[in-house]
């Protein structure tokens, strides 16, 4: 080297002008980008909304066009209405008349012109639901719950109510039960009323007598406690329907009133299943009194097992399984059961001897499944009228499942039943031939409340 080593100067080029101190700011997607940084970022986001809108706007234009193509609905509107007295709570449609529920008492409309066509608040009742059957030449049945749990059943013909008996009404009101669920069969052969005591549930079967109502009601149209109206003008100029009550005999309260058709006959009395036990013997002695052959020595009072040594065990158990016996405690305060139940027509699964003549439009059976329960019950109604009802009723058919029962429906027809278990699986069964038609398991996490067949 001729020289000795140094720094070199700087060149002019390479040196930093007054506006580019910042270039470390700068966008490098824009390096011609005259506007500051700030700026260019506002841009940019502004740029992104303006084209995730233009995204939305396209996805909802796409599902309208999808919409339009698809067959729209038919939107109904009311052609008329009526006016009631106080609040409606419950419907049924009976032939051509319309019977509605109200906060007082009961009335009925005509479907044709919904004129009201009668009125019954004898009683000062709410109605909480009602159900209506067809008897057949212009008579119907009606079974009306109140607000206090009474089963009201009236007799219907043309214009007047005629009541007939509460069915669980008691003289001691602490021995009244309460209506829980009450159904009539089609045709108003049957009603069924699911009734909870203060210590229990049980389902009460009545078979109505309809063939002899309307014989009595044709030979004594007028005998009985009738509802008559008649319009008056009020102050305003509109229609007014009054409701004028005549009764034959004294004034008397509905529920006292004395009815001149035949009353309902209790067929069935249903309660809940007992619960499957592994010994009947309720205690050692006890079983060893049933086998005693003179095999075995006394009894087995002390000298088998001390009574400390029963005390003992007792004792560790309960400080074993505490948590588990207050559950079970817990769980037997929930006496109180609901059942749902059917009425089924004639099929091969209920069996009748050959001198029962079955009418193919007339229940022969109801199935009952109560919640928690893992059987189906059947209970055939061809049975002799006693003045005793049995108490301890045994189901004549038991379909057992493997998941307790959530849900049932029947098909219009009775010939199919439909089971839904808690286990989300629904099976199908043709009650004709007896076996399952379909089977459909969905997924766990789904509950089934109810089911309804179209």
């Amino acid at each position: 080297r001729k020289h000795p080593l140094e720094i070199p100067p700087p060149s002019e080029k390479d040196w930093l002008k007054d506006d580019e101190e910042n270039f470390f700011l700068q966008d490098p997607d824009q390096m011609l980008d005259v506007l500051p940084q700030p700026f260019r970022m506002i841009n940019k986001l502004v740029m992104l909304v303006f084209e995730n809108a233009m995204e939305i706007i396209e996805r909802r234009e796409t599902l309208q066009e999808a919409q339009k193509v698809r067959i729209q609905a038919t939107k109904c509107f009311p052609t008329a209405e009526f006016q009631v007295t106080g609040r409606a709570n419950c419907l049924a449609v009976s032939g051509k008349y319309l019977f509605v529920g109200l906060s007082v008492g009961l009335a009925v409309f005509k479907v044709s012109d919904c004129k009201q066509a009668c009125a019954w608040d004898a009683a000062k009742t709410e109605v909480c639901a009602i159900h209506a059957s067809d008897l057949g030449n212009e008579h119907h049945a009606l079974l009306a719950v109140d607000e206090m749990g009474l089963v009201w059943l009236f007799c219907f013909h043309k214009d007047s109510f005629l009541f007939i008996k509460n069915l669980n009404e008691m003289e001691d009101i602490s021995k009244r039960s309460t209506c829980v669920e009450v159904v009539l069969s089609q045709g108003g052969d049957y009603a069924g009323v699911l009734l909870q005591g203060n210590t229990e549930a049980w389902l009460e079967i009545y078979q109505l007598p309809k063939d002899s109502w309307l014989k009595e009601r044709e030979n004594s149209p007028g005998a009985a406690a009738e509802l008559a109206f008649r319009e008056r003008k009020s102050t305003t100029g509109k229609p007014v329907l009054k409701l004028t009550l005549s009764l034959l005999q004294e004034s008397v309260s509905a529920n006292k009133a004395d009815a001149k058709l035949a009353l309902p006959v209790l067929l069935l009395k249903v309660k809940p299943p007992k619960p499957i036990t592994g010994s009947i013997f309720k205690s050692p002695l006890d079983a060893l009194m049933k086998v005693d052959d003179g095999g075995i020595f006394g009894l087995g009072y002390n000298h088998l097992i001390k009574d400390s040594q029963w005390e003992q065990q007792e004792a560790i158990f309960h400080s074993t399984y505490q948590e588990y016996l207050e559950a079970e405690t817990e769980s037997k305060d929930e006496i109180p059961r609901h059942a749902t139940f059917h009425f089924l027509l004639p099929s091969r699964i209920l069996q009748v001897g050959p001198e029962v003549k079955l009418q193919p439009a007339v229940p022969a059976g109801i199935s009952v499944h109560w919640d928690g329960s893992h059987n189906l019950c059947l209970y055939s109604l061809n049975r002799p009228l006693k003045e005793k009802v049995d108490a301890d009723l045994k189901p004549d058919v038991v379909w057992p499942c493997a998941a307790p029962i959530a849900s049932s429906a029947v098909s219009s027809c009775s010939r199919y039943l439909a089971l839904a278990c808690e286990d989300a699986t629904i099976t199908i069964w043709d009650k004709h031939l007896g076996y399952p038609l379909t089977v459909t398991a969905l997924l766990k996490e789904h509950v089934i409340r109810s089911m309804h067949f179209l």
